[in-house]
């Protein structure tokens, strides 16, 4: 069976990551899941935002946890990625509204609205002034939506332990993703790591690191794989039997898994 394909912030390679466009189009290619990185605004919402502050991708330098959701509203996440698409007479016109700052609520709501399943993938960012209260936040949304049960299309993704064990405690039904960023930090990992917790290592580490690919195998956990971008990323995620592949490509690896 072929691995899910995951949208990395979206169709991140083409468009800016994390906006509403950018969901849109991996929607439109086929995605069969999303991706986010969620943090919480001064005022408690939580906000599809990777970085800690805005500097790459509104070119401010506030930390998304001291500002309000209206100031972040008010903001350009798009124009970063194209930033001389206004010089350009063939460039399509930009819809600002798709270029906003995207709260995980409206993303819930954009997936919720469809046809057909799509899942979500959602890693919350640490450290972070707020601490658990970004958990609590996310489960409290979940619960909004009926997606704190064991058929939710939602599974929580971390780095940090702590955090995932908030979830558990909070929603015990909700699949959980424990994220790899060393190869390293797995023989500490695999000790300490729910018995039906997911897991989530880097393809950087999965090439650089042939005794980690063997050593989740052995674990027999499902691996979902990030950043998948190329077909030499695509075809070690496919011997490892990844249940996942997390790409800033989603219509790209869709189309290589056909052929």
């Amino acid at each position: 069976m072929r691995p899910q394909v995951v949208a990395h912030r979206g169709a991140s390679h083409d468009l800016a990551e994390h906006t509403l466009g950018a969901y849109l189009a991996a929607m439109e290619a086929g995605a069969e899941a999303f991706e986010c990185d969620v943090r919480l605004t001064a005022d408690g919402h939580l906000v599809c935002v990777h970085d800690r502050n805005l500097w790459r991708t509104a070119s401010k330098r506030s930390a998304i946890s001291t500002m309000e959701l209206a100031d972040l509203d008010a903001l350009d996440f798009a124009s970063w990625k194209n930033p001389w698409a206004d010089l350009d007479d063939e460039a399509p016109d930009r819809d600002i509204e798709l270029g906003r700052v995207l709260t995980l609520r409206k993303l819930l709501e954009v997936v919720a609205d469809q046809d057909r399943r799509i899942e979500l993938a959602i890693e919350t960012k640490h450290p972070t002034r707020f601490g658990g209260l970004v958990e609590r936040r996310l489960v409290e949304l979940l619960r909004d939506f009926g997606w704190d049960r064991a058929d939710s299309p939602v599974r929580v993704m971390s780095f940090s332990w702590a955090a995932l064990q908030r979830v558990q405690r909070l929603a015990p039904e909700v699949a959980l993703v424990m994220l790899i960023e060393k190869a390293h930090h797995w023989p500490m990992l695999r000790q300490v790591i729910g018995d039906d917790w997911m897991v989530g290592p880097g393809i950087r580490e999965l090439h650089d690191h042939p005794g980690l690919r063997k050593h989740l195998l052995k674990s027999g956990r499902d691996i979902h794989v990030w950043v998948v971008n190329t077909d030499r990323d695509l075809q070690l995620c496919l011997e490892l039997g990844a249940k996942a592949v997390i790409t800033d490509r989603p219509a790209y690896m869709l189309e290589l898994l056909k052929s």
